[in-house]
C-alpha cells in the first residue's frame, strides 16, 4: 500500500482546471481561509487548512515556488547550527520535522545525505574538536527528535580512503581521513512545493497561479487574473500572508531587509562523483562554512553565502561578484585542483527575511519564525526555513482558526502524506528508473506508462539531459505548469544551465501545445 493513500480527491493541476476553479470562484459567497502566496510556506499552510476541513484558497502572482521557496540549499537540516547559537528550541524543532519529511510526509524526495568535513592541515585540532562535538549534538537532536540511526546513522571518523569515496578530490597531501554526519537532502525544492500545493488540491483546496491579491485586508481582497486582466472581489473569514520577502507589500506594517544567499552550479564531473556534502571551514572562522554537494541533473551545488540585500526585492536574485570569488576561494583551499570561473555552469540567489526591528536594527528571524497580526487583520507568517515549513503553517491557520472564529478540526500535516510518497515494501515494487521515482514517487509509474505509450514521450528533451518529453508532459497535464520557464526553471530544474535551457526550450514549447 502506497504512503499517499490518504490523498482523497484530484491532485491534478492544469490551465483546464485552473480556469474551471476560476470560474466557480466568481459564483460563490465568503470563504474561510485565504492564502496568498505559492512558496514551500504558503502550500503548506493552504494543505494545513483543507485538511482541516476549512473552505481555503491559495493565489499565487507568478508560479509555484516562484520565489526563495526554489533557491535554497536543498537540504533539509536538523538544527545542529542553530544549537550551537544556544537556540535549543529551534534545533529541536528542525530535527523533528526533518523526522517527518523522511519518514512521513515526503520520503521520496528527501533522502539521508552523508556529510563530510575533510581533516587537512589548515583544519588544527581545536577546530576539528568543534566539529566533533557538534556532530556529537547533532546525534543527540536526532535521538531526541525520534529519527532512528538506521535512517541517520550516528556520525563517526571516517579513514582516508572512505573520504576520497566520498569527495574524490579532495586534497591528499595531509588528508587524515574526515569527520562524518548525516543530515537530509530535497532532491528539489520545487517539487515539494508542488506536492504541497497538489495535495491541499486533492484536500479541496483551490489552488490559483498567476492571480494576484490587490487592496487585501483581513478579510477581503481584490483578485487579479495576470493571464487575462479580469479581476474579481473574495471576502475571507481570514487572510494569510505567506509571501515571503515580499510580505511588506501585503502588509505594510512590517518591514523587511533581505539577506542574501548565493549558490554556484557546476558539473558532476568537476567533484569526480560527489556522493556528500563536502563541507569546508572558512578561512578564519571556527563557525561558518560552505558546503558542495550532489544535486539533480548531473550537477553539484556549491554555497552558501549571507549578504545583506537591501532595496527593492527583484523576482529573480543574482549573486555579486564577491559573493563568486568567496565560494570559490573557500571550497578550493580543500581541492586538488582548483576551480576556476570557466568550471561554472550557472549560478543563484535567495533572499532570506530579516525583520526590522523598533530600534532600527534588524533581527534574524529566517530560522525561528514569527506569526504577526497587521491592523487591518491580515495574518503574516515570516522567517522560519524550509525544512520548518510544517509547523509554521500549523501555527500561521491555528492563528486564522482563531481570528475568523471558524470551526476546524485539529491539524493533520504530521502524518499526512504527500502526492507521490511511498516506502518500505511498496517502494521496492514500483517497476521505474530510479530518477524517476526520486522525482515522482508513485507516480513514477504513471510518468513511464505514458513513454511506454507513445515512444516519442521516452526521449530525452535535449541530447545529455535527463529528463524525457513525458516529464515535460505529466508537469503540463497534472503539476500546474502553464508555460515554457514552468518547464524549465520549477518542475525540472534545466534552466539554471543556459546552455541546457536552449537546448530544452524547443520541448517545453512542444509539450504545452500537445497537452493543450
Amino acid at each position: 500500500m502506497t504512503r499517499n493513500s490518504v490523498v482523497t480527491g484530484d491532485s491534478s493541476l492544469n490551465a483546464e482546471r485552473r480556469a474551471r476553479e476560476l470560474r466557480r470562484l466568481g459564483d460563490e459567497g465568503e470563504i474561510d481561509v485565504l492564502v496568498i502566496g505559492g512558496g514551500v510556506t504558503g502550500a503548506g499552510a493552504a494543505l494545513d487548512a483543507a485538511a482541516r476541513g476549512l473552505r481555503t484558497v491559495l493565489v499565487e502572482r507568478h508560479d509555484l515556488a516562484f520565489g526563495t521557496s526554489r533557491w535554497s540549499s536543498k537540504l533539509v537540516h536538523g538544527g545542529l547550527r542553530y544549537l550551537a547559537s544556544g537556540q535549543v528550541g529551534v534545533a529541536h524543532e528542525s530535527a523533528v520535522e526533518r523526522g517527518i519529511l523522511l519518514r512521513t510526509t515526503a520520503p521520496h524526495l528527501v533522502r539521508p545525505l552523508p556529510q563530510l568535513v575533510p581533516l587537512l592541515p589548515n583544519l588544527g585540532a581545536a577546530q576539528s574538536a568543534l566539529v566533533r562535538a557538534g556532530f556529537l549534538a547533532g546525534d543527540a537532536l536526532r535521538r531526541g527528535a525520534g529519527t532512528p540511526a538506521a535512517l541517520l546513522p550516528r556520525s563517526r571518523r571516517v579513514a582516508t580512503a572512505e573520504a576520497l569515496r566520498l569527495a574524490p578530490t579532495v586534497r591528499r597531501d595531509g588528508l587524515r581521513g574526515g569527520l562524518q554526519a548525516w543530515d537530509g537532502q530535497l532532491v528539489d525544492d520545487a517539487r515539494l512545493v508542488v506536492a504541497l500545493a497538489r495535495t491541499a488540491a486533492a484536500q479541496g483546496a483551490t489552488v490559483l497561479t498567476r492571480v494576484e491579491a490587490l487592496d487585501v485586508t483581513g478579510d477581503s481582497a481584490n483578485l487579479r487574473d495576470t493571464l487575462s486582466g479580469e479581476t474579481m472581489p473574495l471576502r475571507a473569514r481570514a487572510v494569510v500572508n505567506a509571501t515571503g520577502v515580499w510580505a511588506d507589500e501585503v502588509d505594510p506594517s512590517i518591514e523587511l531587509r533581505p539577506s542574501r544567499g548565493t549558490h554556484l552550479v557546476f558539473s558532476a564531473e568537476s567533484f569526480g562523483g560527489l556522493t556528500a556534502a563536502l563541507t569546508v571551514p572558512v578561512p578564519g572562522s571556527t563557525s561558518r562554512f560552505v558546503f558542495a554537494f550532489p544535486a539533480a541533473h548531473g550537477r553539484v551545488y556549491l554555497g552558501l553565502t549571507d549578504e545583506d540585500a537591501p532595496g527593492p526585492v527583484p523576482d529573480e536574485p543574482k549573486p555579486t561578484e564577491d559573493e563568486i570569488d568567496f565560494l570559490l576561494d573557500t571550497i578550493n583551499t580543500a581541492l586538488r585542483e582548483p576551480l576556476t570561473r570557466n568550471d561554472i555552469r550557472g549560478a543563484f540567489a535567495g533572499l532570506r527575511p530579516l525583520l526590522k526591528t523598533a530600534e532600527d536594527s534588524t533581527a534574524d528571524i529566517s530560522r525561528k519564525h514569527a506569526v504577526l497580526h497587521s491592523p487591518a487583520g491580515v495574518i503574516t507568517i515570516v522567517g522560519g526555513k524550509l525544512t520548518t515549513y510544517r509547523r509554521m503553517a500549523e501555527d500561521v491557520i491555528d492563528a486564522a482558526v482563531a481570528r475568523g472564529g471558524l470551526a476546524a478540526g485539529p491539524c493533520r500535516t504530521k502524518r499526512l502524506p504527500l502526492v507521490g510518497a511511498v516506502s518500505g515494501a511498496a517502494r521496492d515494487r514500483i517497476d521505474a528508473p530510479p530518477v524517476l521515482f526520486d522525482r515522482y514517487g508513485c507516480e513514477a509509474a504513471a510518468v513511464l506508462a505514458a513513454a511506454q505509450h507513445n515512444p516519442a514521450l521516452a526521449e530525452p528533451v535535449a541530447p545529455g539531459i535527463d529528463v524525457t518529453a513525458a516529464e515535460f508532459h505529466f508537469a503540463v497535464a497534472h503539476e500546474g505548469a502553464l508555460d515554457a520557464d514552468d518547464l524549465l526553471d520549477r518542475r525540472t530544474r534545466i534552466g539554471l544551465v543556459a546552455e541546457d535551457r536552449a537546448a530544452a526550450t524547443p520541448a517545453a514549447v512542444a509539450a504545452l501545445a500537445s497537452v493543450s
